[in-house]
């Protein structure tokens, strides 16, 4: 594992972008007033690129600076409440009439006046979490987007050091996802692994105690005594963790619920996990 201190994530090359489209100004680093643009600008995007909507979501990620990005395409009100992150950002900037993102997103999407399009997060690895909370996340092939977009959210808030998904089991991560993460994926150590089994291997070998939530666990989660680092592996909902996840993990633990509704929505039970995690290491420090 790094330690703590290093910086975990590489930069995009400043060459990896696409060309600018035809007939379409690119805006100034200092992007002062709205550019003229039109709807014939916002086109498809290629399959490599996230798309991301709404006001969080697209200010995270022009704040963050971890991620190139290309377009961005917006109302002109949404677009004044932007200056700020666009004046040291290369961004091209059209200007859009709402309906317009309404045909490319769904009439149910809630956009904001707002859709960037843009490079994928830099890939990272195991070996890139840098111990600082002492709190990861693992997520056993949890796939629907609003789930995973609210645990990010939530790992962001919590500066969690990572955030474990499995490759062939995840959401995509732009569009919806990315909305309901309300630009926590910006904020969160996303790591993408081949083999949740493996990766838990990896991080016991390096310290870590792995707490599986499940309901079945043989003790609940605020009498189970936790070490730093620790990594909570949560599973989908309905099925749960898989066989060989919760072999791979120390302990199993459950969350009691007091109340007349004993189960929670998998992005509800994780913040509740994180909040006994985090207290329980605290009173450790």
């Amino acid at each position: 594992m790094k330690k703590p201190g290093k910086p975990p994530f590489s930069r995009a090359k400043d060459g990896d972008r696409r060309p600018p489209a035809r007939n379409v100004p690119a805006s100034p680093r200092n992007a002062g007033k709205p550019l003229a643009g039109s709807d014939a600008a916002f086109r498809r995007p290629a399959p490599d690129l996230a798309v991301i909507y709404g006001g969080h979501a697209v200010r995270e990620a022009l704040r963050a600076n971890r991620r190139k990005c290309l377009d961005l395409f917006a109302t002109a009100p949404a677009l004044e409440r932007l200056q700020a992150e666009l004046a040291d950002r290369d961004v091209k900037v059209h200007v859009v009439a709402p309906e317009t993102l309404d045909a490319r997103l769904g009439a149910e999407a809630v956009h904001q006046g707002l859709l960037l399009e843009a490079r994928p997060l830099p890939a990272l690895d195991i070996t890139d979490i840098e111990v600082k909370s002492g709190l990861v996340l693992a997520l056993d092939q949890i796939t629907d987007p609003h789930n995973v977009g609210a645990i990010l959210r939530t790992a962001a808030a919590f500066a969690v050091d990572g955030v474990i998904v499995t490759e062939r089991h995840a959401p995509d991560f732009s569009g919806v996802l990315a909305k309901t993460a309300s630009g926590g994926l910006e904020h969160a150590p996303l790591i993408e692994v081949v083999n949740l089994a493996r990766a838990l291997d990896q991080l016991g070998d390096a310290g870590f105690l792995r707490v599986g939530l499940d309901s079945e666990g043989s003790a609940s989660l605020e009498d189970t005594v936790l070490s730093r680092p620790t990594v909570l592996v949560l599973g989908a909902e309905g099925k749960g963790l898989r066989r060989l996840t919760r072999e791979k993990c120390d302990v199993l633990a459950r969350l009691d619920m007091p109340g007349a509704i004993k189960s929670l929505n998998v992005s509800n039970a994780c913040a509740v996990a994180l909040t006994l995690a985090r207290q329980a290491l605290n009173q450790q420090a």
